[in-house]
């Protein structure tokens, strides 16, 4: 079998994958596009760029769904080829695109159940649960990913200085290593000062005095995203929310909660840091679809009886 990095495909994708590097794309999206591409350039072979055609494109994506993955799985999938061929058509290696004949799988439209006001803060006014290693980062985990609507990725990136306290904001780093600022409210800021005494004393513990990460583990090292989501679910299951809730869950309900109370949908990008406003009308599709379950579900007139 030809090793991927010493065919055609392979050595493009080696290539490809450091440009991404350099312009600074977000790690996840380059070790999702390596994984795809590399499993792209062992089912090519070592076959050259006049002989892949869409024709070829479309057996590999059938080798996917035969091999078990899902719609979305494949979709990816043929998003990093679609990539590859933009790049290289940059680069003047090729001139045509064969992955866009390819047609994209067909998802389904399914919008993430969101947490209600009440259910949120149901969580956030009450103890954290007595299982909770570290109760008062724990707190903080919670009040800025839904106070701010940042990411989870986002999240544990916030370094001690990010933390602006004059102006009640902090500076994240969101994709594409995009900085801005987004503001945190006297909730927030109340449990962060509770919680830095504890961080000082762990860090101190383990005699790492230079570590700059606002959330750390009680080995005194930054948090993974891993970890935030157990730590996320963990507390959501012990406070009677869904299983399904994750980090992201939380960003959800605060685009979506801002806009039931009335927030302008460009501001909610910006707090966000959506690069498109199409993103954010996500939301608006998630509070209409809230409103016609109250409706149906309140409204005397709503519902014809049966005759």
């Amino acid at each position: 079998m030809t090793k991927a990095g010493t065919t055609t495909v392979g050595r493009a994708v080696a290539i490809f994958l450091r440009a991404l590097h350099e312009r600074n794309a977000s790690r996840h999206t380059i070790k999702a596009y390596q994984t795809d591409l590399k499993e792209f350039s062992n089912y090519v072979g070592p076959q050259g760029w006049r002989d892949i055609d869409h024709v070829l494109i479309r057996g590999y994506l059938s080798s996917l769904y035969g091999r078990g993955l899902s719609k979305a799985s494949v979709a990816r999938a043929l998003a990093a080829i679609r990539s590859l061929y933009r790049w290289l058509a940059q680069e003047g290696v090729v001139d045509q695109n064969p992955a866009k004949l390819v047609a994209t799988p067909k998802l389904p439209k399914k919008l993430p159940r969101v947490p209600t006001v009440e259910e949120v803060n149901s969580v956030l006014d009450s103890e954290m649960p007595d299982s909770s290693a570290f109760a008062e980062r724990d707190r903080v985990i919670l009040e800025l990913l839904y106070g701010c609507g940042i990411r989870n990725s986002e999240l544990i990136g916030i370094n001690l200085d990010d933390i602006h306290w004059s102006r009640q904001v902090i500076l994240v780093r969101g994709k594409g290593r995009k900085e801005r600022y987004v503001p945190f409210g006297d909730a927030a800021a109340e449990a962060v000062r509770a919680y830095l005494p504890r961080r000082q004393q762990v860090v101190s513990n383990a005699k790492r005095t230079t570590e700059r990460a606002l959330l750390v583990n009680l080995r005194s090292s930054r948090l993974s995203t891993r970890s935030v989501g157990r730590i996320v679910k963990q507390i959501a299951v012990l406070k009677g929310l869904s299983p399904d809730v994750h980090p992201h869950t939380l960003r959800h309900a605060f685009g979506t909660h801002m806009l039931e109370e009335g927030a302008d949908l460009r501001a909610i990008q910006e707090l966000l840091g959506h690069e498109r406003l199409a993103t954010t009308q996500r939301y608006t599709q998630l509070t209409v679809k809230h409103v016609m379950e109250v409706y149906d579900r309140t409204h005397p007139h709503a519902n014809k009886p049966e005759s």
